[in-house]
Protein backbone atom coordinates (compact mmCIF):
# COMPACT_ATOMS: atom_id res chain seq x y z
CA UNK A 1 0.00 0.00 0.00
CA UNK A 2 1.06 3.29 -0.61
CA UNK A 3 -0.15 5.41 2.36
CA UNK A 4 -1.47 9.04 2.22
CA UNK A 5 1.05 11.49 2.34
CA UNK A 6 2.07 12.78 6.17
CA UNK A 7 0.87 16.23 7.03
CA UNK A 8 3.39 18.29 9.34
CA UNK A 9 4.13 21.91 9.67
CA UNK A 10 6.60 23.06 7.76
CA UNK A 11 10.12 22.92 9.83
CA UNK A 12 13.77 23.31 9.53
CA UNK A 13 15.55 22.05 6.20
CA UNK A 14 18.48 21.76 4.76
CA UNK A 15 17.78 23.48 0.97
CA UNK A 16 17.16 27.27 1.09
CA UNK A 17 13.52 28.23 1.21
CA UNK A 18 13.80 29.82 -2.22
CA UNK A 19 13.99 26.04 -3.47
CA UNK A 20 11.09 24.84 -1.29
CA UNK A 21 9.20 27.70 -3.08
CA UNK A 22 9.79 27.24 -6.26
CA UNK A 23 9.29 23.68 -5.62
CA UNK A 24 5.88 23.83 -4.13
CA UNK A 25 5.27 26.57 -6.74
CA UNK A 26 5.73 23.97 -9.41
CA UNK A 27 2.99 21.41 -6.95
CA UNK A 28 0.44 24.15 -6.81
CA UNK A 29 0.43 25.19 -10.52
CA UNK A 30 0.09 21.24 -11.07
CA UNK A 31 -3.01 21.08 -9.11
CA UNK A 32 -4.54 24.23 -10.18
CA UNK A 33 -3.57 22.96 -13.85
CA UNK A 34 -5.93 19.59 -12.80
CA UNK A 35 -3.46 17.25 -11.00
CA UNK A 36 -3.70 15.67 -7.89
CA UNK A 37 -1.18 17.07 -4.96
CA UNK A 38 -0.19 13.39 -4.43
CA UNK A 39 0.91 12.84 -7.58
CA UNK A 40 2.58 16.49 -8.02
CA UNK A 41 4.61 16.09 -4.77
CA UNK A 42 5.85 12.60 -5.99
CA UNK A 43 7.32 14.35 -9.25
CA UNK A 44 9.22 17.59 -6.55
CA UNK A 45 12.97 15.84 -5.81
CA UNK A 46 12.96 13.75 -2.88
CA UNK A 47 15.55 15.83 -1.19
CA UNK A 48 12.69 18.78 -1.30
CA UNK A 49 9.96 16.59 -0.68
CA UNK A 50 9.53 16.64 2.79
CA UNK A 51 9.30 20.67 3.30
CA UNK A 52 7.50 21.10 0.04
CA UNK A 53 4.59 18.73 1.14
CA UNK A 54 4.25 20.91 4.33
CA UNK A 55 4.15 24.24 2.53
CA UNK A 56 2.15 22.61 -0.22
CA UNK A 57 -0.58 21.55 2.34
CA UNK A 58 -0.56 25.01 3.84
CA UNK A 59 -1.21 26.35 0.31
CA UNK A 60 -4.10 24.43 -0.51
CA UNK A 61 -5.61 25.11 3.56
CA UNK A 62 -5.36 29.04 2.52
CA UNK A 63 -5.68 29.38 -1.19
CA UNK A 64 -8.81 31.10 -1.40
CA UNK A 65 -7.83 33.78 0.91
CA UNK A 66 -4.26 33.82 -0.74
CA UNK A 67 -5.80 33.71 -4.58
CA UNK A 68 -8.09 36.80 -3.16
CA UNK A 69 -5.00 38.86 -1.81
CA UNK A 70 -2.97 38.17 -4.86
CA UNK A 71 -6.25 39.51 -7.33
CA UNK A 72 -6.34 42.37 -5.05
CA UNK A 73 -2.89 43.24 -5.11
CA UNK A 74 -1.24 42.39 -8.10
CA UNK A 75 -2.92 44.70 -10.86
CA UNK A 76 -1.50 42.61 -13.90
CA UNK A 77 -2.08 38.51 -13.41
CA UNK A 78 1.06 36.36 -14.53
CA UNK A 79 0.60 34.02 -17.40
CA UNK A 80 2.91 32.17 -15.89
CA UNK A 81 1.45 29.38 -13.94
CA UNK A 82 4.85 28.92 -11.56
CA UNK A 83 4.78 32.44 -11.22
CA UNK A 84 1.25 32.69 -10.43
CA UNK A 85 1.73 30.06 -8.28
CA UNK A 86 4.54 31.26 -6.38
CA UNK A 87 2.91 34.60 -5.72
CA UNK A 88 -0.23 32.36 -4.30
CA UNK A 89 2.36 30.79 -2.22
CA UNK A 90 4.04 33.38 -0.49
CA UNK A 91 0.99 35.00 0.35
CA UNK A 92 -0.47 31.95 1.75
CA UNK A 93 2.72 31.88 4.18
CA UNK A 94 2.57 35.15 5.40
CA UNK A 95 -1.36 35.32 5.47
CA UNK A 96 -1.26 34.61 9.64
CA UNK A 97 1.14 36.75 11.56
CA UNK A 98 0.36 34.94 14.63
CA UNK A 99 1.41 31.22 13.41
CA UNK A 100 3.06 31.15 10.45
CA UNK A 101 5.24 28.64 9.40
CA UNK A 102 8.19 30.81 8.66
CA UNK A 103 8.74 34.70 9.22
CA UNK A 104 7.26 36.81 6.87
CA UNK A 105 10.52 38.77 6.06
CA UNK A 106 11.89 35.34 5.59
CA UNK A 107 8.84 34.32 3.20
CA UNK A 108 9.46 37.85 0.98
CA UNK A 109 13.18 37.47 0.73
CA UNK A 110 13.47 33.74 -0.39
CA UNK A 111 10.04 34.28 -2.56
CA UNK A 112 12.13 37.30 -4.25
CA UNK A 113 15.28 35.00 -4.51
CA UNK A 114 12.87 32.23 -6.36
CA UNK A 115 11.67 34.40 -9.01
CA UNK A 116 15.06 36.10 -9.38
CA UNK A 117 17.09 32.91 -9.71
CA UNK A 118 14.62 31.39 -12.40
CA UNK A 119 14.95 32.94 -16.01
CA UNK A 120 11.24 32.70 -16.72
CA UNK A 121 10.14 34.69 -13.18
CA UNK A 122 13.24 36.79 -13.13
CA UNK A 123 11.23 39.67 -14.66
CA UNK A 124 8.60 39.66 -12.07
CA UNK A 125 11.39 39.71 -9.25
CA UNK A 126 10.16 43.41 -8.59
CA UNK A 127 6.25 42.69 -8.56
CA UNK A 128 6.66 40.08 -6.23
CA UNK A 129 8.91 42.13 -3.70
CA UNK A 130 6.37 45.17 -4.07
CA UNK A 131 3.34 42.85 -3.71
CA UNK A 132 4.47 41.12 -0.58
CA UNK A 133 5.83 43.95 1.31
CA UNK A 134 2.55 46.15 0.68
CA UNK A 135 0.50 43.07 1.74
CA UNK A 136 2.83 43.00 5.23
CA UNK A 137 2.41 46.78 5.46
CA UNK A 138 -1.53 47.01 5.01
CA UNK A 139 -2.28 43.25 6.52
CA UNK A 140 -5.30 44.01 8.87
CA UNK A 141 -6.97 46.37 6.45
CA UNK A 142 -6.88 43.93 3.13
CA UNK A 143 -8.02 41.32 4.94
CA UNK A 144 -10.92 42.68 6.07
CA UNK A 145 -11.56 43.90 2.27
CA UNK A 146 -11.33 40.64 0.89
CA UNK A 147 -12.63 38.46 3.89
CA UNK A 148 -15.69 39.82 2.62
CA UNK A 149 -15.63 36.63 -0.18
CA UNK A 150 -16.88 33.46 1.00
CA UNK A 151 -13.96 31.86 -0.70
CA UNK A 152 -11.31 33.71 1.24
CA UNK A 153 -13.31 33.45 4.34
CA UNK A 154 -13.93 29.81 4.18
CA UNK A 155 -11.12 29.01 2.21
CA UNK A 156 -13.42 26.43 -0.12
CA UNK A 157 -15.09 27.19 -3.53
CA UNK A 158 -18.27 29.02 -3.38
CA UNK A 159 -20.07 26.37 -4.99
CA UNK A 160 -18.72 23.89 -2.81
CA UNK A 161 -20.18 26.73 0.51
CA UNK A 162 -23.01 26.88 -1.29
CA UNK A 163 -23.27 22.65 -1.46
CA UNK A 164 -22.93 21.91 2.08
CA UNK A 165 -25.36 25.23 3.12
CA UNK A 166 -27.85 23.75 0.97
CA UNK A 167 -27.59 20.17 2.43
CA UNK A 168 -26.80 21.24 6.43
CA UNK A 169 -28.15 24.15 6.71
CA UNK A 170 -27.68 24.18 10.71
CA UNK A 171 -24.32 22.99 10.66
CA UNK A 172 -22.64 23.66 7.28
CA UNK A 173 -20.11 26.40 9.45
CA UNK A 174 -18.81 23.35 11.42
CA UNK A 175 -18.90 20.95 8.85
CA UNK A 176 -16.37 23.48 6.77
CA UNK A 177 -14.07 24.13 9.45
CA UNK A 178 -13.73 20.73 10.82
CA UNK A 179 -12.74 19.53 7.46
CA UNK A 180 -10.15 22.10 7.47
CA UNK A 181 -8.63 21.13 10.22
CA UNK A 182 -5.30 18.49 9.34
CA UNK A 183 -6.20 14.58 10.32
CA UNK A 184 -4.52 12.27 12.69
CA UNK A 185 -3.05 9.24 11.57
CA UNK A 186 -4.85 6.02 11.86
CA UNK A 187 -4.45 3.11 11.88
CA UNK A 188 -5.85 -0.46 11.23
CA UNK A 189 -4.60 -3.28 12.94
CA UNK A 190 -4.21 -6.73 11.22
CA UNK A 191 -5.86 -8.93 13.52
CA UNK A 192 -4.70 -12.13 11.82
CA UNK A 193 -0.81 -10.56 13.00
CA UNK A 194 -0.74 -8.66 15.51
CA UNK A 195 -3.54 -7.99 18.46
CA UNK A 196 -4.70 -4.16 19.10
CA UNK A 197 -3.20 -4.33 22.41
CA UNK A 198 0.21 -5.84 21.09
CA UNK A 199 0.76 -2.76 19.12
CA UNK A 200 -0.06 -0.22 21.40
CA UNK A 201 2.42 -1.98 23.81
CA UNK A 202 4.82 -2.32 20.64
CA UNK A 203 4.45 1.48 20.23
CA UNK A 204 4.82 2.44 23.92
CA UNK A 205 8.19 0.88 23.97
CA UNK A 206 9.79 3.00 21.16
CA UNK A 207 8.32 5.87 22.70
CA UNK A 208 5.40 6.67 20.09
CA UNK A 209 2.57 7.78 21.61
CA UNK A 210 -0.86 6.33 20.56
CA UNK A 211 -4.10 5.10 21.99
CA UNK A 212 -6.87 2.77 20.87
CA UNK A 213 -9.20 3.65 17.98
CA UNK A 214 -12.34 1.16 18.01
CA UNK A 215 -11.60 -2.14 17.95
CA UNK A 216 -9.54 -2.71 15.34
CA UNK A 217 -7.50 0.47 15.15
CA UNK A 218 -5.15 2.82 16.71
CA UNK A 219 -4.19 6.43 16.27
CA UNK A 220 -1.06 8.34 16.96
CA UNK A 221 -0.68 11.66 18.66
CA UNK A 222 1.84 12.76 15.83
CA UNK A 223 1.59 11.19 12.40
CA UNK A 224 4.75 9.91 11.61
CA UNK A 225 6.12 8.56 8.21
CA UNK A 226 5.06 4.65 8.32
CA UNK A 227 8.83 3.46 7.61
CA UNK A 228 9.50 5.10 11.22
CA UNK A 229 6.71 2.96 12.84
CA UNK A 230 7.10 -0.61 14.46
CA UNK A 231 5.29 -3.24 11.79
CA UNK A 232 4.78 -1.60 8.97
CA UNK A 233 6.86 -4.02 7.21
CA UNK A 234 5.73 -6.56 8.67
CA UNK A 235 2.27 -6.28 8.08
CA UNK A 236 0.60 -5.43 11.56
CA UNK A 237 -1.32 -2.37 10.69
CA UNK A 238 -2.22 -0.70 7.39
CA UNK A 239 -2.70 2.93 7.55
CA UNK A 240 -7.06 4.35 7.20
CA UNK A 241 -9.40 6.87 8.85
CA UNK A 242 -11.28 5.60 12.03
CA UNK A 243 -14.72 6.53 9.68
CA UNK A 244 -13.23 3.93 6.76
CA UNK A 245 -13.17 1.09 9.51
CA UNK A 246 -16.69 0.81 9.91
CA UNK A 247 -17.23 -0.74 6.46
CA UNK A 248 -15.80 -3.84 6.49
CA UNK A 249 -17.89 -4.79 9.85
CA UNK A 250 -20.75 -4.13 8.48
CA UNK A 251 -21.33 -6.80 5.94
CA UNK A 252 -20.53 -9.49 9.21
CA UNK A 253 -18.56 -11.69 6.44
CA UNK A 254 -17.67 -15.02 8.18
CA UNK A 255 -15.78 -17.87 7.44
CA UNK A 256 -16.55 -19.92 3.54
CA UNK A 257 -18.58 -16.33 2.10
CA UNK A 258 -18.87 -15.30 -1.32
CA UNK A 259 -18.08 -11.70 -1.31
CA UNK A 260 -17.22 -8.94 -4.11
CA UNK A 261 -14.66 -5.72 -3.83
CA UNK A 262 -16.42 -3.94 -6.59
CA UNK A 263 -14.20 -0.62 -6.06
CA UNK A 264 -11.21 -1.66 -5.00
CA UNK A 265 -8.20 0.27 -5.02
CA UNK A 266 -6.00 1.09 -3.22
CA UNK A 267 -7.44 -1.94 -0.93
CA UNK A 268 -7.62 -0.60 2.69
CA UNK A 269 -11.74 -2.10 3.12
CA UNK A 270 -10.46 -5.13 0.68
CA UNK A 271 -7.97 -6.21 3.54
CA UNK A 272 -9.98 -5.48 5.89
CA UNK A 273 -12.71 -8.00 4.64
CA UNK A 274 -10.17 -10.45 4.50
CA UNK A 275 -8.87 -9.72 7.91
CA UNK A 276 -12.06 -10.74 9.39
CA UNK A 277 -12.56 -13.74 8.16
CA UNK A 278 -11.77 -16.30 5.08
CA UNK A 279 -13.73 -15.64 2.52
CA UNK A 280 -13.56 -15.88 -1.30
CA UNK A 281 -13.19 -12.38 -2.20
CA UNK A 282 -12.96 -10.79 -5.61
CA UNK A 283 -11.80 -7.44 -5.78
CA UNK A 284 -12.27 -5.17 -8.87
CA UNK A 285 -11.50 -1.91 -9.74
CA UNK A 286 -11.87 0.09 -13.12
CA UNK A 287 -8.36 1.43 -12.77
CA UNK A 288 -6.22 -1.37 -13.89
CA UNK A 289 -3.40 0.80 -12.58
CA UNK A 290 -4.46 1.30 -9.53
CA UNK A 291 -4.75 -2.36 -8.88
CA UNK A 292 -1.14 -2.83 -8.10
CA UNK A 293 -1.31 -0.99 -5.15
CA UNK A 294 -4.20 -3.60 -3.72
CA UNK A 295 -1.86 -6.38 -4.54
CA UNK A 296 1.20 -4.79 -2.47
CA UNK A 297 -1.24 -4.12 0.00
CA UNK A 298 -2.29 -7.37 0.63
CA UNK A 299 1.14 -9.52 -0.13
CA UNK A 300 2.52 -6.92 2.81
CA UNK A 301 -0.11 -8.25 4.97
CA UNK A 302 -0.34 -11.73 3.97
CA UNK A 303 -3.40 -11.85 2.67
CA UNK A 304 -4.97 -13.33 -0.81
CA UNK A 305 -8.09 -12.37 -3.32
CA UNK A 306 -8.74 -12.31 -6.99
CA UNK A 307 -8.11 -9.18 -8.42
CA UNK A 308 -8.82 -7.96 -11.40
CA UNK A 309 -9.78 -5.02 -13.91
CA UNK A 310 -13.23 -4.26 -14.88
CA UNK A 311 -16.14 -1.79 -15.36
CA UNK A 312 -18.44 -3.29 -12.01
CA UNK A 313 -21.55 -2.27 -13.96
CA UNK A 314 -20.50 -4.02 -17.51
CA UNK A 315 -21.80 -7.33 -15.50
CA UNK A 316 -21.43 -9.68 -18.92
CA UNK A 317 -17.66 -8.55 -18.82
CA UNK A 318 -15.91 -10.13 -15.33
CA UNK A 319 -19.48 -11.77 -13.90
CA UNK A 320 -19.55 -15.81 -14.03
CA UNK A 321 -23.58 -15.59 -12.93
CA UNK A 322 -22.44 -17.09 -9.36
CA UNK A 323 -24.47 -14.52 -6.88
CA UNK A 324 -22.72 -12.88 -3.86
CA UNK A 325 -22.78 -13.29 -0.34
CA UNK A 326 -22.04 -9.41 0.58
CA UNK A 327 -20.85 -6.92 -2.14
CA UNK A 328 -19.00 -3.86 -0.98
CA UNK A 329 -19.64 -1.15 -3.12
CA UNK A 330 -17.34 1.54 -2.21
CA UNK A 331 -18.22 3.49 -5.22
CA UNK A 332 -16.72 6.88 -7.14
CA UNK A 333 -17.61 10.28 -5.68
CA UNK A 334 -16.19 13.28 -5.34
CA UNK A 335 -14.21 12.51 -2.23
CA UNK A 336 -15.64 15.89 -0.33
CA UNK A 337 -15.55 14.13 2.64
CA UNK A 338 -11.56 13.35 3.20
CA UNK A 339 -10.80 16.61 2.82
CA UNK A 340 -8.74 16.80 5.77
CA UNK A 341 -6.38 14.27 4.21
CA UNK A 342 -6.51 15.78 0.44
CA UNK A 343 -7.08 19.40 1.10
CA UNK A 344 -6.32 19.90 -3.08
CA UNK A 345 -9.77 17.73 -3.56
CA UNK A 346 -12.24 21.03 -2.74
CA UNK A 347 -10.15 23.31 -5.50
CA UNK A 348 -9.82 19.85 -8.23
CA UNK A 349 -13.10 19.27 -7.74
CA UNK A 350 -16.18 21.19 -9.74
CA UNK A 351 -20.70 22.17 -9.70
CA UNK A 352 -20.81 19.47 -12.39
CA UNK A 353 -18.50 16.95 -10.40
CA UNK A 354 -21.12 16.16 -7.86
CA UNK A 355 -24.23 15.15 -10.77
CA UNK A 356 -21.83 13.17 -12.90
CA UNK A 357 -20.56 10.82 -9.76
CA UNK A 358 -23.83 10.28 -8.58
CA UNK A 359 -25.22 8.88 -11.93
CA UNK A 360 -21.84 6.66 -12.09
CA UNK A 361 -23.27 5.78 -8.80
CA UNK A 362 -26.93 5.15 -9.45
CA UNK A 363 -25.52 2.72 -12.92
CA UNK A 364 -23.21 0.80 -9.91
CA UNK A 365 -25.38 0.30 -7.61
CA UNK A 366 -28.02 -0.94 -9.91
CA UNK A 367 -25.65 -3.44 -11.75
CA UNK A 368 -24.32 -4.93 -8.31
CA UNK A 369 -27.85 -5.73 -7.21
CA UNK A 370 -28.11 -8.29 -9.60
CA UNK A 371 -24.94 -10.04 -8.81
CA UNK A 372 -26.25 -10.12 -4.68
CA UNK A 373 -27.41 -13.43 -3.81
CA UNK A 374 -30.97 -13.85 -2.05
CA UNK A 375 -30.71 -13.25 1.45
CA UNK A 376 -26.97 -11.09 1.06
CA UNK A 377 -26.26 -8.27 1.81
CA UNK A 378 -25.07 -4.97 -0.05
CA UNK A 379 -23.00 -2.23 1.44
CA UNK A 380 -23.35 1.32 -0.41
CA UNK A 381 -20.38 3.43 0.64
CA UNK A 382 -18.63 7.11 -0.04
CA UNK A 383 -16.26 9.21 1.32
CA UNK A 384 -18.79 12.17 0.56
CA UNK A 385 -20.74 15.02 2.68
CA UNK A 386 -23.22 15.50 0.05
CA UNK A 387 -25.99 14.64 -0.07
CA UNK A 388 -26.84 13.89 -3.64
CA UNK A 389 -24.50 11.20 -3.67
CA UNK A 390 -25.27 9.85 -0.61
CA UNK A 391 -28.95 10.30 1.31
CA UNK A 392 -30.35 10.47 -1.92
CA UNK A 393 -28.85 7.95 -3.88
CA UNK A 394 -30.08 5.56 -1.16
CA UNK A 395 -33.64 7.09 -1.29
CA UNK A 396 -33.51 6.40 -5.22
CA UNK A 397 -32.23 2.72 -4.74
CA UNK A 398 -34.95 1.69 -2.35
CA UNK A 399 -37.45 3.37 -4.59
CA UNK A 400 -36.11 1.36 -7.69
CA UNK A 401 -35.80 -1.61 -5.54
CA UNK A 402 -38.86 -3.28 -3.83
CA UNK A 403 -36.83 -6.49 -3.23
CA UNK A 404 -34.73 -4.26 -1.14
CA UNK A 405 -34.52 -3.83 2.71
CA UNK A 406 -32.65 -1.07 4.40
CA UNK A 407 -30.65 -2.64 7.56
CA UNK A 408 -29.14 -0.68 10.23
CA UNK A 409 -26.08 1.51 9.18
CA UNK A 410 -24.05 4.74 10.24
CA UNK A 411 -25.59 6.90 7.23
CA UNK A 412 -23.94 10.02 6.97
CA UNK A 413 -20.76 10.76 9.02
CA UNK A 414 -19.52 14.37 9.06
CA UNK A 415 -16.26 15.32 9.45
CA UNK A 416 -15.34 15.19 13.61
CA UNK A 417 -11.73 17.41 14.28
CA UNK A 418 -11.44 20.41 16.64
CA UNK A 419 -11.82 19.89 20.52
CA UNK A 420 -13.05 16.70 19.79
CA UNK A 421 -10.96 14.03 21.18
CA UNK A 422 -8.27 12.24 18.70
CA UNK A 423 -10.43 8.82 18.77
CA UNK A 424 -13.35 10.12 18.15
CA UNK A 425 -12.15 12.09 15.34
CA UNK A 426 -13.22 10.75 11.53
CA UNK A 427 -13.51 12.14 7.88
CA UNK A 428 -16.70 12.16 6.07
CA UNK A 429 -18.64 9.01 5.01
CA UNK A 430 -21.90 7.59 3.80
CA UNK A 431 -22.89 3.88 4.52
CA UNK A 432 -25.91 2.13 3.79
CA UNK A 433 -26.76 -1.37 3.87
CA UNK A 434 -29.23 -3.60 1.91
CA UNK A 435 -30.55 -6.98 2.49
CA UNK A 436 -31.63 -8.36 -0.43
CA UNK A 437 -35.59 -10.11 0.35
Amino acid sequence: MTPSPVESRPAAHAAPLSEVLLASATAIAAVLGGASLTDALARTPIALRPATQSVSFHVMRNLGRARAVKELLVTRQPTDPRLDALLLTAFALVLDETDAPYAAHTVVDQAVNAASGNRDMAHAKGMVNGSLRRFLRERAELLATVDKQPAAQWNYPAWWIDQVKADYPDSWQAILRAADVPAPMSLRVNRRRMSVADQLAEFEAAGIAAERLGKYGIVLAQPRPVQQLPGFAQGHWSVQDGGAQLAAPLLDVRDGMRVLDACAAPGGKTAHLLELADIDLLALDVDGSRLGRVRENLDRLGLSAKVEAADVADLDSWWDGKPFDAVLADVPCTASGIVRRHPDIRWLRRPEDVKKTARLQNRIADALWQVVAPGGKLLYATCSVFAAENTQQASAFLARHPDAKALPAPGQLLPRAGEVPLAAQHDGFFYALFAKG
